[in-house]
C-alpha cells in the first residue's frame, strides 16, 4: 500500500502513463528483436544482439527518467550529467550480457540472462538516483531497496525463461508482461524507499511545467530509439521474405526457362491424382526428348544451345490450356500431364506438343528444324506411383527414338522387360573382357589403282555365352553408355597390336577410336603404353576417329590427337559426309586418311549426286594431300566408278568379309591375288 500510495500522491500520473507505455513499447520491440538474433549466426546474430540491448536499454532508461519526472517534489531537482549517461551505458551493456548468456545453448541460459538484465536495470536505476540531486535530505529504505531488485531479477528471469520455453499464446503475451511489471516495479518500489524532506530556500521554485516538457523529449527520444530496432525487423522481415521468396522460386521453377522443375512437377502431380481419384478421371504424363539437341551445344556453344530451349519452352507453353502442366526435368528433358476423361482428349495433347517441338528455330545466323521423341503413359493403368509412370513414359520415348517412322511411343509392360534385358547385357559386357568372350575379325583395305593390300581395320565383336554372337550396333552404344567401352578400347588395342605384329606383311592395323576414349582418359598415353608392350611400330597403327568425337571437345581432341601424330601414330576420319562440320574439321587437323561413309556407295551406280560428291570429296583430299578411301564396296561396278575416279583406296564386302584370320582377296574382281598377306 505504501508503494500505491507513493505511485498514485507524488507522482504526475499522466507520466507515469507515458513512462508504461514506453516500456512496454520497448518490451515489446526487445523480444521480436531476440526472436531474430535466435534465428542468425555469425556476424548477424552479434548485431541483432546489438540492437536489442539498445532498445531494451534505452526503453528502461527512459522509463526511469520519465517517471523521475513525474516524481513530486518541492524543492529545486538537478541530475548530474555524467551518472546519467553512465545509467543509460550500464542499461544497454547490462542487457547486452545478458543476452549473450540467454542465447547459450545451456539449461540454465534464460533464467541467468534474465536475472543478469534485471540487475542491469536495478544497476540503471540506481545510478540514476545516485545522479539526482534535490535541496533537501534523502533517506532511504533498506527493505524497500532490496525488494526492488528482488522484483527486478526475479521477473525479468521469469520473463526470459517464459519467452524462450513458450510456445502458447498467453506464454509469448505474458513474458513482455513480465518485463514491463520488473522495470515498474523496481523503479515504483524503489521511488517508495526514497524519502526527500526538502530544506528552506529563497530559489525553491517549481519545476512542474519543465518536468513534462522533458519528459515528453525523452519519451520522444526513447520512442524514437526503439522505432530504429522495429524499422530494422521490418527491413529484415521483408528481405527475408524476398529471399524466401526466390529461394522458393529456385526450389521449384527452372531458371532458365521459366517452367516448373521436377519438384515443383512431381508436387503438383501428386494433387493431380488425388483429384484424378475423386473424379475418376486419368491422367496422361509425356516425356519430352529433343533429339540432336547436342549438336547445338556442340557447334555453337551453350548460350545459343539455351535460346534454343527458351524458345521451346515458350512455344509449348503457348498451347498448356487449363488443367495442364508442362515441365523441364534436365538438360533438353521436358514433361507434360493432362488429366482426360476420353483417350481422344490425350492424343489431341499429344498432337497439339508434338506441332510445337516440330517446328524450325532461328538461333542467330542458324536455323533448326527441332525435333522431339515423346513417350507416354498413363495413370492409373500403367502405374499409380510418379515416379514409377515417369520411368514408364522414359521408356516409351526411349523406344520413339529407336524407331525413325515415329515420334510419339505409349508404354507398354514388355518395355520394363526390355529394360531389364539391357541391364543385364550392360552387366554382362562389364565383364566381357575378363571372361574372354571378345574377339577381333579383321577387314582389308585395298589400294583401288593397284588392288594390292593396303591394310586391315579391326572390327570388335562379341560372342555371349547364352545369346551367342551380339551385333556391334548394340553393343558398342552400350559400352559407352555405362563406360565400359574404355576398358574394352584398350583391350583392343592392346590385341590388334599383339597379333599385327605377327603378320607375314607389314601391314597397317586400323583401330576405332570412340569419344569416350578421345576425351574420358589419357588415350596418348594408353597407345604409346600399348605399343612399347607389343614392340609394333607407330607407323603400322591407324587410329580411326569420328567427327563427332572431334566436336565434342574439340581442342581436347585435337591437343590429343596432335600428341598422338608425334608418336608417329596414322590419323584417319571416320565416316566422313555424315558429320556436322566435314570442311572445319579437315581445317582444324592435317588428317592422314578420310574414310568416305559407306551410306554414299549405296547410292552410287545410279545416282549422279553421290557420283557428284564423290568427285567433290576426291577433289578436296588431292588439294590437301589426303588419301581416300571408300568403304560399304559389294558391287564390281562400284569397284569400277571407284577406280574410273582415282579414289585411293577401298574397303567392303567385296574385297573381304570381316574374318578372324587373314586370308587371301577374291579373284574374281580381276585384283591380283599376290597382294593378299
Amino acid at each position: 500500500m505504501t508503494v500505491v500510495s507513493c505511485l498514485t500522491t507524488e507522482h504526475n500520473p499522466w507520466l507515469v502513463l507515458l513512462a508504461a507505455i514506453v516500456c512496454i513499447v520497448g518490451a515489446w520491440v526487445f523480444f521480436d528483436l531476440i526472436q531474430r538474433a535466435r534465428e542468425r549466426h555469425g556476424l548477424q546474430k552479434h548485431g541483432w544482439t546489438f540492437l536489442s540491448a539498445v532498445a531494451f536499454g534505452c526503453s528502461a532508461w527512459c522509463t526511469h527518467f520519465i517517471a523521475m519526472l513525474a516524481y513530486k517534489v518541492e524543492a529545486p531537482v538537478s541530475y548530474d550529467p555524467l551518472l546519467t549517461l553512465t545509467s543509460l551505458l550500464v542499461a544497454i551493456a547490462g542487457s547486452a550480457i545478458g543476452i549473450n548468456l540467454l542465447l547459450r545453448r545451456i539449461e540454465v541460459g534464460p533464467l541467468l540472462g534474465g536475472a543478469v538484465i534485471g540487475l542491469a536495470v536495478a544497476l540503471m536505476h540506481y545510478t540514476g538516483m545516485w545522479a539526482f540531486h534535490v535541496n533537501g535530505i534523502i533517506e532511504w529504505d533498506p527493505y524497500y531497496v532490496v525488494a526492488s531488485i528482488v522484483f527486478s531479477l526475479g521477473l525479468a528471469a521469469l520473463a526470459i525463461q517464459t519467452f524462450m520455453s513458450g510456445t502458447t499464446p498467453l506464454q509469448q503475451y505474458g513474458a513482455p508482461a513480465l518485463l514491463v511489471g520488473s522495470v515498474l516495479l523496481l523503479h515504483f518500489t524503489g521511488m517508495t524507499a526514497m524519502t526527500v524532506t526538502p530544506l528552506a530556500s529563497d530559489t525553491a521554485t517549481s519545476v512542474g511545467n519543465a518536468s513534462d516538457s522533458i519528459a515528453v523529449a525523452i519519451a520522444a527520444a526513447g520512442l524514437l530509439i526503439i522505432a530504429t530496432g522495429v524499422t530494422s525487423q521490418l527491413i529484415d522481415s521483408r528481405a527475408s521474405r524476398e529471399t524466401m521468396q526466390r529461394l522458393e522460386k529456385l526450389a521449384h521453377f527452372d531458371q532458365l526457362t521459366g517452367l516448373p522443375n521436377r519438384a515443383n512437377f512431381l508436387e503438383s502431380f501428386k494433387r493431380l491424382m488425388g483429384r484424378a481419384e475423386k473424379s475418376h478421371t486419368a491422367i496422361g504424363i509425356v516425356a519430352i526428348d529433343l533429339d540432336n539437341f547436342k549438336t547445338i551445344n556442340d557447334l555453337r556453344g551453350h548460350e545459343v544451345g539455351d535460346q534454343a530451349l527458351k524458345a521451346i519452352a515458350q512455344n509449348i507453353s503457348r498451347l498448356i490450356e487449363d488443367g495442364e502442366l508442362i515441365a523441364r526435368i534436365g538438360g533438353d528433358e521436358f514433361v507434360a500431364t493432362k488429366p482426360f476423361r476420353k483417350r481422344s482428349e490425350l492424343e489431341s495433347f499429344v498432337r497439339r506438343l508434338e506441332a510445337a517441338l516440330i517446328r524450325p528455330l532461328r538461333l542467330d545466323d542458324l536455323e533448326w528444324d527441332s525435333r522431339a521423341s515423346l513417350g507416354v503413359s498413363i495413370y492409373p493403368n500403367d502405374a499409380r506411383d510418379p515416379e514409377r509412370l515417369l520411368i514408364h513414359a522414359d521408356l516409351a520415348m526411349y523406344r520413339a527414338k529407336d524407331d525413325p517412322m515415329r515420334s510419339v511411343c505409349y508404354y507398354e509392360p514388355t518395355m520394363d522387360q526390355a529394360l531389364r534385358d539391357r541391364r543385364l547385357l550392360a552387366q554382362d559386357l562389364r565383364r566381357s573382357v575378363d571372361r574372354g568372350e571378345l574377339d577381333l575379325d579383321y577387314q582389308v583395305q585395298v589400294a583401288v589403282s593397284s588392288s594390292r593390300v593396303c591394310g586391315y581395320e579391326a572390327l570388335l565383336r562379341w560372342n555371349h555365352p547364352d545369346r551367342g554372337r551380339i551385333a556391334p550396333s548394340e553393343f558398342i552404344p552400350l559400352s559407352e553408355e555405362t563406360g565400359s567401352i574404355v576398358e574394352i578400347g584398350d583391350w583392343v588395342l592392346r590385341t590388334a597390336c599383339g597379333e599385327a605384329v605377327r603378320w607375314a606383311l607389314p601391314h597397317k592395323v586400323a583401330v576405332n577410336v570412340s569419344s569416350i576414349q578421345m576425351n574420358g582418359v589419357d588415350l596418348c598415353g594408353r597407345v604409346a603404353q600399348i605399343l612399347n608392350q607389343t614392340g609394333l611400330p607407330p607407323q603400322r597403327l591407324e587410329l580411326e576417329v569420328t567427327e563427332t568425337a572431334i566436336i565434342i571437345h574439340k581442342e581436347r581432341t585435337l591437343h590429343q590427337l596432335h600428341r598422338l601424330r608425334e608418336l608417329g601414330v596414322t590419323i584417319a576420319i571416320d565416316d566422313f559426309g555424315t558429320g556436322y562440320s566435314s570442311l572445319d574439321t579437315l581445317r582444324s587437323f592435317p588428317f592422314d586418311k578420310i574414310k568416305l561413309d559407306r551410306s554414299f556407295m549405296r547410292e552410287i551406280e545410279h545416282s549422279p549426286q553421290s557420283i557428284a560428291f564423290l568427285r567433290a570429296v576426291m577433289a578436296l583430299g588431292r588439294s590437301l594431300n589426303i588419301p581416300i578411301l571408300a568403304e560399304g564396296v559389294e558391287s564390281v561396278s562400284q569397284f569400277e566408278i571407284l577406280k574410273r575416279e582415282d579414289c585411293d583406296e577401298a574397303q567392303g564386302f567385296l574385297l573381304g568379309r570381316p574374318t578372324r584370320t587373314i586370308v587371301d582377296i577374291p579373284r574374281h574382281i580381276g585384283l591380283d591375288p599376290s597382294a593378299a598377306a
